[in-house]
Parts: C-alpha cells; sequence; structure tokens
C-alpha cells in the first residue's frame, strides 16, 4: 500500500493517478497476520508517505465531486438561462400581439368616425346652398335698403397739429 501511493514520484508536486484503496478494518475474529508483514496496531503511527498519499487521494475525491457539483451547477443554469430566453421571448411576443390589438381597436374607431362624417356630395350641396342663400339675402338687403338702417361710420378726425 505505501509502494502504491509513492510509485515513481517526479518532484514535489507528485499527485497519484488514482486514489489509494482503503485500508480493510482488522475485526477481531481476523485470521493471526502473516508473518512476512509486521503487525500495524491501531494506535501506532502511520508511516509518513502513506499518509500523505492518502491526503492526497482523498483531496483528489473531494475535488471531483465539487467538479462534478459545479458542473451540475453549470449545466442546470444553461438550462434555466435559455428557458428564461424562451419566456422572455414569448412574453414580448404577448406584448407586441397586445399593442397590434390596441393600435387595430385605435385605427377602427378613427375610422368608424371618419365614415360618420359626411360625404364629399353633401359637402357640394351645402356649398351651394350657402352660396345662393347669400346671394338672396344680399339682392334684399339692397332692395329693401336696410343698409341705411345701420349706423353710419364716423369718419376718421383729421389730425390736429
Amino acid at each position: 500500500m505505501a509502494d502504491d501511493a509513492q510509485t515513481k514520484p517526479s518532484g514535489e508536486s507528485f499527485i497519484p493517478s488514482s486514489p489509494a484503496p482503503a485500508p480493510t478494518p482488522v475485526t477481531a475474529s481476523a485470521p493471526a497476520p502473516i508473518a512476512d508483514k509486521p503487525a500495524v496496531s491501531p494506535s501506532a503511527p502511520a508511516p509518513a508517505g502513506s499518509a500523505v498519499g492518502d491526503q492526497l487521494a482523498r483531496i483528489e475525491d473531494k475535488t471531483a465531486r465539487i467538479e462534478d457539483k459545479y458542473a451540475r451547477s453549470e449545466s442546470l443554469l444553461s438550462r434555466m438561462e435559455d428557458k428564461i430566453e424562451g419566456a422572455t421571448t414569448r412574453m414580448n411576443e404577448v406584448a407586441r400581439q397586445s399593442d397590434l390589438a390596441a393600435l387595430r381597436s385605435e385605427v377602427r374607431a378613427i375610422n368608424e368616425r371618419v365614415k360618420r362624417s359626411p360625404g364629399t356630395g353633401a359637402l357640394v350641396l351645402t356649398a351651394i346652398i350657402t352660396s345662393v342663400l347669400t346671394v338672396v339675402l344680399m339682392v334684399a338687403v339692397q332692395r329693401l335698403n336696410v343698409d341705411s338702417m345701420l349706423p353710419q361710420r364716423a369718419a376718421p378726425a383729421a389730425s390736429q397739429p
């Protein structure tokens, strides 16, 4: 196990490529230790090289989990961004449709007002009737000498030096 963690280190920044296997727990019914290896008691400190390797392996595991969480968060944010963009597009379409509906109703109201206004024929007829009545009234005023009933205009006063 200590040999696996320290295989061919290249400088001080060596990080093992695969996590070291976890040590198997020793139980009370375990067979007697093999004579080739000395038994390590649980209270005895582990060799420094294997402890560093185990710690690096745990750090790598935690880093991998953090990277996975980050990747999941990033993909979730990407999906949310797409959904928000779609919703924004739909809301803009709805607003545009609402604006078009309001514009249509205004154009319809103006069209109805224009249709209710008098046409060209009615305007020409009104102009002819007005001109004929004006001529008739002027002739009547002149024949009945109604203009003499109107007060005379005062002559402009001569300028005094």
